[in-house]
């Protein structure tokens, strides 16, 4: 697979549920969740040991994003690490509730809507080369964005209209837009944000804010993987033609609330197809694409598992319940329906809704499901720990992970970014990182050996 710097931030959605009349405004909430990985450093934009950015988002969502990857695998791995970092918040935040004097309970989800209709993203980042068109890259993207999320999507019980439907993406219905700056007031399809963290002169940064967040670690692998592909081949000049979308916003739409996937999307030109097709154009336009290259085994198996995706989507969806989140939790849900003789309106179907999302593995239905053997795992869970401690080896987190212990180590204050590293105090210094593909920094490292001497 092409040399590339991939990121996931993803939005967390958190519920206080008090025990009698207690009210907590949401800030003093995530200031106790903060304060389960953060200790004494709240309000917080702080980055971790393993290159990681943890911090507070618009709306008062905990927000994770991935310290910088240069493998797919290293992605997802890095992303569920950032689950399992908010899990182990959740008991300090309870305890500090607890020497407060208050009661209650505190949830995290990993999911995109909340109760009152707002919507929070898990945003996605791919550096790309300065000298591509933009906009014919996001010519190419959009037909694929809009309907990737058959396989992508978490899956949602929304109401329209009075009446409780299930719909296959939970952004869908948020997204106005084919293009924009913005990440809230008009979400795009694709988000024309410039901010590559690196040579602005070699390198600009595709945000994608369009996705589901997954629990999935098999839909976030292929969500990140096959856009990597696509991606390839649009810097190469290897263009897919005829999938231009009339209209993209109305198009998403429908796509999410078409669960037989049989429907047909109008093209420019007055043809229609189904997102399966559409997705089957761009999985041969990369099969070919991939022939003319040497042998890559990453990419083939991306490859080899998006097709057996589409294949099992086209003959029957539900098979794909270990795979795909929307499947899974549809299975869920209409298992219920079937037992309780209810339907979608039924509150306790809402429920279920959200609690397929509860990062807290001994209650969320994802982890239910995951212990029953019942899903299709890409890491293992030493994968997780491993990156819940430790950067990628390979790009500038590393120096950014071996900086901040460094400075823990010495106790010494520090400030730190994307592209500096900076010591505090008398002797002021300030490291600038700006390549994200180097995983080495002289300074840092004279830093380190100058420390160890002196051990």
């Amino acid at each position: 697979m092409k040399n590339r710097i991939f990121g996931l931030e993803t939005e967390y959605g958190l519920i206080f549920t008090p025990h009698g009349k207690v009210y907590l405004p949401m800030e003093k909430i995530l200031g106790y969740v903060f304060e389960g990985l953060i200790p004494n450093s709240w309000p917080s934009n702080a980055f971790l040991s393993n290159g990681a950015r943890f911090y507070q988002d618009t709306g008062c969502h905990p927000e994770y994003a991935t310290p910088e990857c240069d493998q797919v695998f290293d992605t997802i791995v890095h992303d569920k690490a950032g689950e399992r970092l908010l899990e182990r918040c959740l008991p300090v935040a309870q305890k500090r509730l607890q020497e407060e004097g208050l009661s209650g309970d505190i949830y995290i989800y990993k999911n995109n809507t909340d109760s009152m209709g707002n919507t929070y993203g898990c945003h996605e980042n791919y550096l790309m080369r300065r000298d591509v068109d933009f906009w014919k890259v996001t010519e190419q993207l959009i037909p694929f964005f809009v309907t990737r999320q058959i396989y992508t999507g978490a899956g949602k019980v929304l109401k329209i209209a009075g009446k409780s439907h299930f719909f296959i993406s939970q952004r869908s219905q948020h997204i106005h837009e084919k293009t924009s700056s913005s990440t809230t007031s008009s979400r795009s399809i694709i988000n024309t944000r410039d901010e590559p963290h690196a040579d602005a002169e070699k390198y600009r940064r595709l945000h994608i804010i369009v996705g589901d967040s997954n629990m999935s670690e098999y839909a976030s692998y292929l969500k990140v993987g096959i856009t990597a592909i696509i991606l390839a081949m649009i810097e190469d000049r290897f263009f897919l033609e005829g999938v231009e979308l009339d209209d993209p916003v109305k198009a998403m739409r429908e796509v999410s609330r078409d669960l037989t996937l049989k429907k047909r999307i109008r093209l420019e030109k007055g043809k229609e197809m189904s997102a399966i097709e559409i997705q089957r154009r761009y999985l041969e336009k990369a099969k070919e694409y991939l022939s003319f290259s040497e042998e890559d085994p990453i990419s083939q198996d991306i490859v080899d598992r998006w097709e057996y995706i589409l294949d099992g989507l086209e003959e029957d969806p539900s098979r794909l319940d270990r795979e795909l989140d929307w499947v899974a939790k549809k299975g869920l849900i209409h298992s219920y329906m079937d037992k309780k003789g209810c339907g979608l309106d039924d509150p306790r179907i809402a429920m279920m809704d959200l609690q397929y999302h509860d990062i807290n593995q001994d209650r969320g239905l994802y982890y239910m499901l995951d212990r029953a053997g019942l899903i299709e795992r890409v890491a293992t869970e030493k994968d997780i720990e491993e990156a819940i401690e430790n950067p990628p080896q390979t790009t500038r987190a590393k120096t950014r992970g071996d900086f901040i212990r460094f400075a823990k180590a010495k106790n010494r204050s520090y400030t730190v970014d994307w592209t500096y590293l900076k010591l505090n105090g008398y002797w002021e210094e300030t490291i600038l990182c700006m390549d994200p593909f180097s995983s080495e920094n002289q300074r840092v490292n004279e830093l380190i050996a100058a420390a160890d001497a002196q051990k």
